[in-house]
C-alpha cells in the first residue's frame, strides 16, 4: 500500500528531528581508584541534588546543538581527570526554544547527555533571559559570538539555584587534563572578590575597545585606580553569592545598553566582562587555561601551546578541532581534543 503524501510528510519532519542531535557513543564508567577518599556519589536522576552537601565541585557549561560535541568531549575529560568524579554537578543552560538552526529542544539535549554519561549528576536550566538579551546584543566581529546563550556565563547567578555558591564556568571548546577540583578550590580573597580566572597583563589591554572608548574621559576613566589586564572568559571560578550581592548582572547589562548607542567595543560578551571585572579578580595560574588553539577569529589558524604547565586546553579562536578533523586538517594539537570525541570511534580514552 502506497504512502500518502501526508504521512510522507510527518515521516520527513520525524527524521529531521531526530537527526537535529547526533548519536553519541555512552562514555566509559569513570570512578576513583581511592573511592574511599571521597564522599557519597550524587544520584543521578536528581535535580535537587545540586544543592547536596556531597556536591563537592559545581561545573556550569552552555548546552547548545552546535557545539554539543565539544561540550560531551569536556564533559569527559572532567570526570576522566576528578579525584572524586561522582562527586561533580553539572549545570548547563540551554537555550528556551529550539532554534530553526540548530532544531534541538532542551529536552533532547539534556536526552543526548544522559545517554551517554548515565551517572552523570546534572541539570538543565533554559535560557530564562535569552529574550532580554538578544535585545542587549551589538554586532560583533564574528557572528558565532552574537548568540544569546554566549551571554549566559553573566546570568548564572540569577540561573543556578541559590543554594549553589561557587561554580567553575567552562566554555564547550576545552578539555582538561587535571583534577579541576584544584581549580574550584582558588582563594578568592577579601569579600567582595568574585572572579577568578588567568590574567594575561602582557596582552594590549586597549585593543579590546574602540579610539572612542579611550579618546572619552568619562567612559576610560572606568579603569582608573585599577590594574586591569586582559583575562578569557572561557574559564573563571565564580562566587555566585558575592555576584548577586554586588548586583554585578545589571552592571554588565548597563554597558551593553551603552554599546547599543555609542559603540565602545568590538568583541561579543568579553568587553563588558572586562569593564566591570578587569583589575578586580583573583589571578589563577595559566596553566588552567592554554587559550587561543583555535587560532585568530578571522583564519582560525594553528597555534601551539605558551610556555608551561598545561591543565586545560582551550580551543578559543575561529577554528575548532572537531571542524578540523572533520575537514581532516586538524592542528597538531586537535589529536589531544580527538582522546575525548563521543562522536567519532572510540580513541582509548579509558574507565580508571
Amino acid at each position: 500500500m502506497s504512502s500518502s503524501p501526508l504521512l510522507l510528510l510527518l515521516l520527513c519532519a520525524v527524521g529531521a528531528a531526530a537527526a537535529a542531535v547526533p548519536r553519541y557513543r555512552e562514555a566509559p564508567h569513570i570512578t576513583n581508584s581511592a573511592a574511599a577518599q571521597c564522599p557519597p556519589p550524587l544520584p543521578p536522576s536528581d535535580a535537587d541534588a545540586a544543592c547536596s552537601p556531597l556536591a563537592a565541585v559545581h561545573v556550569a557549561m552552555t548546552l547548545d546543538a552546535s557545539y554539543l560535541r565539544g561540550t560531551m568531549a569536556a564533559v569527559l575529560s572532567v570526570l576522566r581527570h576528578a579525584s572524586c568524579p561522582e562527586s561533580i554537578f553539572f549545570h548547563f543552560v540551554a537555550s528556551a526554544t529550539a532554534s530553526s538552526r540548530s532544531r534541538a529542544t532542551a529536552g533532547e539535549l539534556r536526552a543526548t547527555v544522559r545517554a551517554s554519561f548515565p551517572s552523570l549528576a546534572f541539570r538543565v536550566y533554559p535560557f530564562a533571559d535569552e529574550a532580554r538579551v538578544a535585545g542587549l546584543i551589538s554586532t560583533s566581529i564574528r557572528g558565532a559570538l552574537d548568540r544569546p546563550l554566549n551571554y549566559a556565563r553573566s546570568y548564572l547567578a540569577s540561573t543556578l539555584p541559590p543554594c549553589v555558591r561557587r561554580v567553575v564556568y567552562l566554555d564547550s571548546d576545552v578539555v582538561l587534563t587535571d583534577d579541576i577540583a584544584a581549580l574550584a578550590a582558588t582563594p578568592l580573597p577579601g569579600e567582595e572578590t568574585a572572579v577568578a580566572a588567568p590574567e594575561y597583563c602582557g596582552a594590549n589591554f586597549t585593543a579590546y575597545f574602540t579610539p572612542g572608548f579611550w579618546a572619552s574621559p568619562a567612559l576610560s576613566s572606568v579603569f582608573a585606580g585599577r590594574r586591569a589586564c586582559y583575562f578569557n572568559t572561557g574559564v573563571m571560578v565564580l562566587d555566585l553569592a558575592r555576584w548577586r550581592r554586588a548586583g554585578y548582572t545589571a552592571q554588565i547589562e548597563e554597558w551593553m545598553e551603552l554599546q547599543k548607542r555609542v559603540r565602545i567595543y568590538e568583541l561579543g560578551s568579553l568587553p563588558p566582562f572586562l569593564l566591570v571585572f578587569a583589575g578586580r579578580i583573583a589571578s589563577v595560574d595559566h596553566r588552567w587555561n592554554q587559550h587561543g588553539l583555535g587560532g585568530d577569529n578571522y583564519r582560525g589558524l594553528c597555534r601551539g601551546l605558551h610556555a608551561g604547565a598545561v591543565s586545560l586546553l582551550h580551543w578559543s579562536g575561529k577554528g575548532k578541532p572537531w571542524d578540523r578533523l572533520d575537514a581532516g586538517r586538524p592542528c597538531p594539537l586537535d589529536a589531544v581534543w580527538a582522546k575525548y570525541d563521543l562522536l567519532r570511534p572510540a580513541a582509548g580514552i579509558e574507565s580508571s
